[in-house]
């Protein structure tokens, strides 16, 4: 009988060495899935895009924004999404609005819009807009900007409206 052989009354002559290597694979084998698991809570955010991160995100807001760079995700206490800074384009047929001297005016436009970078800007759509598809992104927008073109339509007159096309 070797070194590292010893009898154990239940099970008979037990090899020791047998059962480091099995423990040293065990070991081995739940560290590679720690790493696996923590490696796959590591989220990178692309350039052209916000990533939000909810759940436990520390401090007063209720969610943290990064952008172009990265963070690690807890799992259980905390998730994420992406908002996209790509813009979008929006048709706004205005027709009928009435200037500042009750003249009716038709003023078709277009707007690009896009998420800015600040981080108060970037937290505000995260607030507003994570979660909605761009469909009713641009709807959204169209409705705000309809309303507010409106109301600068009315506070113009003709001669302004025309001369001032910006």
């Amino acid at each position: 009988m070797s070194f590292a052989t010893f009898v154990s009354p239940l099970f008979g002559a037990i090899n020791v060495g047998a059962i480091v290597g099995v423990g040293a694979v065990l070991c081995a084998v739940i560290f590679f899935g720690f790493l696996i698991l923590f490696s796959a809570r590591y989220k990178r955010c692309p350039s052209n895009r916000i990533m939000v991160i909810f759940g436990r995100s520390g401090g007063q807001a209720s969610a943290k924004c990064i952008h172009g760079g990265a963070k690690f995700i807890v799992p259980l206490l905390q998730d994420y999404a992406y908002l996209s800074l790509e813009p979008m384009q929006i048709e706004i047929p205005l027709r009928g609005a009435l200037s500042m001297e009750n003249i009716r005016v038709n003023v078709p436009s277009v707007f690009s819009i896009a998420i800015g970078t600040t981080q108060e800007l970037m937290q505000n759509a995260a607030i507003r807009l994570l979660g909605m598809p761009r469909e009713a992104i641009a709807k959204q927008a169209e409705d705000v900007i309809f309303g507010q073109l409106r109301q600068v339509i009315a506070s113009m007159r003709i001669d302004e409206i025309n001369r001032d096309r910006e």
